[in-house]
């Protein structure tokens, strides 16, 4: 498969683009479960289902556009003043409060009241011309007119009414042209609008859920960063791994032409691994599979590295940043016990890349090209029951139903020389390694 294409057309996202997406996809879906569950945005959902309720806005429009003049409370307070104002009513309480009043209801209680009938005693008694004159006077008559008539019930129930707080709270709201402001159902109003310009409320109603089903459900069971100085402080192990433990784990192989040089190749700087293959002579052990281990000279050095005393994974999506130079073969696989089942993640044999599946007799897999080894690229391999997806960055290179492991393997890094390669120093770099659960 040649990438060219796919990088100049924009399918491929460079590296470091690839990585700033995914670390803001992540932070997203951190922020937006946070978000989820706020009290903020519960208060908002709550305020937002009030606010925008027909009742809601319908109570507004009323409260905003209603006249003063339209309210019981002002008819009410126009007809008491009215009646306050009323002439024969203002002479009414006048006259209730006289003492020519109070002095002819004495008199109207005594044996001598019905001396007023008789015009010759009235005649004759000057306290009865008084009392006469008041019973006949304008005053009186327009007491006895209104006295316990309906009109004075209303008055005095209006009067009342009008005095209570009640009222007097009802009709200062009223009377307010901006009475709406005076409200609670304002102040949720406001405070509705407050949180929707929250930064991480607006951020909630416009993010797309439906971008973090890719990763939503993922959970990060390895990391690697390689924020250690000293391979033993790791969880690595220098050299292959073998499920018998005497066999020799830091070995080269007789048809290679480097030796591995039991760690001293590995550093680490700047947290990045750096496996170094250096063009210099020395002897170690090499496996020959007539001879067995023999003592072989070697013109160059490298070194491999395994996890499989510290973590092994079965399914899941393994990714590891990485890139390599020199006419060497780099490789990132998982093996296992035995040799096969083996996946190469990234295989880079000094020209191409290469990724796959090896079965008993062939690697299942595909050449890479039109990409540079020399720059940093994301390989991952998603493993399900069913099937092997690769991927670098964010494009599927190739998937395959066949051979799928079903045991749980270990990672390996390593360097090394074949034989009939020319070979050269070089180095082979992983800035990190994450492993995502199933």
């Amino acid at each position: 498969m040649n990438l060219f294409w796919k990088k100049f057309t924009g399918k491929l996202i460079p590296t470091a683009k690839f990585e700033a997406l995914e670390a803001e996809l992540k932070s997203s879906l951190i922020r937006y479960n946070e978000v989820a569950k706020s009290l903020e945005l519960e208060e908002y959902n709550k305020l937002f289902h009030e606010v925008k309720s027909a009742a809601f806005i319908e109570n507004k429009k009323v409260l905003q556009n209603r006249k003063y003049k339209d309210t019981e409370e002002y008819r009410d307070t126009r007809k008491f003043h009215k009646l306050e104002n009323s002439a024969g009513i203002k002479l009414y309480f006048q006259v209730l409060k006289s003492k020519e009043l109070e002095a002819y209801r004495a008199f109207e209680a005594t044996p001598e009241f019905e001396d007023l009938g008789d015009k010759k005693k009235v005649k004759a008694s000057e306290k009865l011309q008084e009392l006469k004159k008041f019973e006949r006077s304008k005053a009186f008559k327009n007491y006895t007119r209104f006295h316990d008539s309906y009109i004075i019930k209303e008055y005095e129930q209006l009067k009342s009414l009008i005095n209570s707080a009640d009222f007097q709270k009802k009709n200062e709201f009223w009377a307010n042209a901006h009475r709406w402001h005076t409200t609670p159902e304002y102040a949720k109003e406001q405070r509705f609008y407050e949180l929707a310009k929250n930064p991480d409320i607006v951020f909630f109603i416009n993010e797309k859920p439906e971008r973090f089903e890719s990763i939503k459900h993922r959970k990060e069971i390895f990391t690697e960063d390689f924020n250690w100085n000293v391979i033993d402080k790791s969880r690595w192990n220098i050299g292959f791994y073998y499920k018998n433990k005497k066999m020799i784990a830091n070995h080269s192989f007789a048809n290679e032409k480097q030796a591995n040089n039991s760690g001293k190749n590995i550093s680490v700087e700047n947290g990045i691994l750096r496996i170094s293959t250096k063009h210099e002579k020395t002897t170690a052990k090499a496996w020959h599979p007539v001879k067995g281990f023999v003592e072989q000279e070697f013109q160059y050095t490298s070194d491999v590295i395994n996890s499989a005393d510290e973590f092994r994974v079965k399914h899941g999506t393994i990714s590891a940043k990485l890139r390599c130079a020199g006419s060497i073969n780099h490789a990132f696989w998982l093996g296992s016990d035995g040799k096969l089942p083996h996946i190469n993640i990234f295989h880079f044999d000094g020209k191409k890349i290469k990724i796959g599946n090896a079965g008993k007799e062939v690697m299942d897999g595909v050449e890479i090209k039109g990409l540079n080894p020399s720059q940093f690229h994301v390989f991952s391999l998603q493993w399900t029951p069913k099937e092997l997806i690769w991927k670098i960055n964010n494009l599927e290179i190739y998937r395959t139903a066949s051979n799928i492991p079903k045991e749980e393997m270990f990672m390996v890094l390593n360097s090394f020389i074949p034989s009939k390669k020319h070979g050269s120093s070089g180095y082979f770099e992983v800035d990190w390694i994450k492993i995502y659960d199933k």
